[in-house]
């Protein structure tokens, strides 16, 4: 089964073209709106207006932004998201004095860090759908305004409960890399995105690691307090550089803008998507939209089960945040040690990162020289290999926190950074596999992915304590992990069955058969324009040579003779003929 053809928005291909196709020439008023042989049929509404499509303002798009503009955009992105993942993981430093502040058990403060976890992959559900109806641009904003206003609450608390509270509403109103990765599918095809997926998958889990890395700093040095202004800090920065760097990529919202603009060149009968809905707002539609992420969770087997898999390698991180801390105690580290520790994490990412590029680029030659010679199943062929790393890493964390003076502490440390590279690996190429599978769905295929790690992260923020302090007996520290090694073998099993078995459950998918259709009635479409470009050359070319031979025999372009050769019906005939089927202008 053969990938279907790229979707229109293929610029690279277009921009070949468009030195030859004769554009026609652009009309101003509603009555010279049809179109001409050269352009494609438009069906006319009752109401007389016409819908901007796609390929008809092509050059506005993301798609066709400069590639400085996009890695700007993209480099920006990279920061809201890694400050979004690291205001869920810098709170572990604030438990033992929160804990000290008001009086209750540890395990208790360790609700402030759940309960942002588990509504954050809410947030992540409930925002994505939205993005993809009303912009990315206007979500993130409102998302990274309240995401800051609720960091003043937890600064200036007065009890645990308004940190609790605090936490619970700044997760939610997270919108997270459902949301930021549907960015990418604005400005890159299916089949040119993957650098740019890997490196915002790179800002997402390399978040969650800067939390314990400052603020082992914070705890040490500074009150509990900072925990929270620092979060405010990096967020409202974060949002400036959002606010005057990042334009506007949702497809659908840039073709409004731009039917706006027509409309006021005089086009006055041109219409964007969005604005030929009639109630957009309706309770069934926002209720639809909403529900969107949850029925592909639980319907789509490609989004639950990566999606879980995902979720429980995330969750890995967050139990280090309670694990490292018992287990590098034994070698006597300090507090910021500890946070230090966590750069080990940051190298497997980055090791795991430039991993995937040669596979990125062997998969654009194979594209450029057979379009349609991968199916996006390729995109987990790497994972194949890095995902077991995940069940070694764990045993080999598992069997090396002995402690002193049998294990030096880097051992643990080299299995830590085996897991980084899986739980990177893991999360890039599910990623990407589901954007590839979906398409314009991404944004609410990845919230799927996002409440599943975030949610199973949350709950892992208030087991990892217990769970390394109550089972077992010599070995407390060691079992706990190996047991998190065999669930890893679990977990890791649908990878292969997903390759292998991949084009057949896409197959039964509602979603993804839409995507491949689209594709391939754009793929068509674009054909036909190229094919109707081949038609208006020949004319033109057709017309100069019979211009050319007029000329030769005394006659000018319209087939009339010269002043001293008289006039000639028969040549004026002829070529007032070749007139009428040449390119219209």
């Amino acid at each position: 089964m053969s990938e279907p053809p790229k979707p229109s928005s293929d610029h690279s291909a277009k921009a070949e073209d468009d030195d030859d196709v004769i554009i026609p020439t652009p009309k101003t008023s509603a009555t010279t709106n049809a179109p001409t042989d050269s352009e494609e049929k438009v069906e006319a509404r009752p109401d007389g207006k016409i819908e901007l499509r796609e390929d008809e303002c092509e050059e506005v798009l993301g798609f066709n932004f400069s590639t400085t503009k996009k890695w700007t955009i993209l480099t920006v992105i990279f920061v809201v998201q890694s400050s979004m993942n690291f205001n869920a993981s810098v709170y572990a430093n604030a438990i033992t004095p929160l804990s000290e502040e008001f009086n209750v058990s540890k395990q208790a403060a360790r609700i402030g860090q759940m309960i942002f976890l588990v509504a954050y992959g809410f947030g992540s559900e409930f925002w994505a759908p939205w993005s993809e109806e009303f912009g990315r641009w206007s979500v993130l904003q409102t998302s990274l305004f309240f995401v800051n206003i609720w960091q003043i609450p937890c600064a200036l608390a007065p009890n645990f409960a308004t940190i609790v509270v605090g936490r619970f509403l700044g997760g939610l109103s997270s919108a997270g890399g459902s949301v930021t990765l549907g960015m990418v599918a604005d400005m890159w095809d299916a089949d040119s995105q993957q650098y740019a997926v890997a490196f915002i998958v790179l800002s997402s889990v390399g978040g969650s690691v800067l939390g314990p890395i400052v603020g082992g700093f914070i705890e040490q040095y500074l009150s509990w307090h900072w925990v929270f202004w620092v979060q405010l800090i990096f967020g409202g920065a974060v949002q400036a550089m959002h606010f005057f760097l990042v334009p506007e990529t949702r497809v659908t919202v840039l073709i409004d803008k731009e039917a706006k603009r027509r409309r006021q060149d005089g086009q006055t009968n041109i219409y964007g998507p969005n604005e030929l809905k009639e109630h957009r707002l309706e309770k069934k539609e926002v209720i639809a939209i909403w529900v969107r992420p949850f029925e592909m969770f639980v319907r789509e087997p490609i989004v639950l089960w990566l999606s879980l898999l995902s979720g429980f390698s995330d969750a890995l991180i967050f139990t280090f945040l309670e694990a490292f801390q018992p287990v590098l105690k034994q070698w006597g580290f300090s507090t910021v040690q500890i946070g230090l520790s966590f750069i080990t994490i940051v190298v497997g990412y980055f090791i795991a990162y430039f991993s995937f590029f040669p596979f990125i680029y062997r998969h654009q030659v194979i594209r450029k020289q057979h379009p349609d010679a991968l199916q996006p199943e390729a995109r987990l062929y790497w994972l194949l290999w890095t995902a077991p790393l995940e069940a070694i890493g764990l045993f080999g964390f598992a069997w090396t926190s002995l402690g002193p003076p049998e294990v030096h502490w880097i051992a643990p440390l080299i299995f830590a950074c085996l897991i980084a590279i899986a739980n990177y690996a893991i999360y890039m190429a599910t990623i990407d596999y589901m954007i590839a599978s979906y398409g314009p769905y991404s944004a609410s295929a990845t919230g799927g992915n996002a409440l599943a790690r975030d949610f199973l992260a949350g709950i892992a923020a208030m087991y990892s304590t217990p769970f390394y302090e109550n089972i077992g007996n010599k070995y407390k520290l060691e079992w706990p992990t190996t047991i998190l090694g065999v669930l890893a073998i679990l977990v890791t099993l649908p990878i292969y069955v997903f390759y292998w078995k991949g084009p057949e459950i896409r197959e039964k998918s509602k979603f993804a058969q839409t995507l491949a259709s689209d594709r391939l009635a754009k793929g068509m479409e674009k054909q036909n324009k190229k094919d109707i470009g081949l038609k208006d050359r020949k004319r033109k070319k057709n017309n100069v040579n019979d211009a050319e031979k007029g000329m030769s025999t005394g006659q000018d372009s319209n087939g009339v003779l010269m002043k001293n050769s008289g006039t000639s019906s028969n040549n004026t005939s002829s070529l007032n003929s070749t007139e009428a089927t040449g390119p219209e202008a």
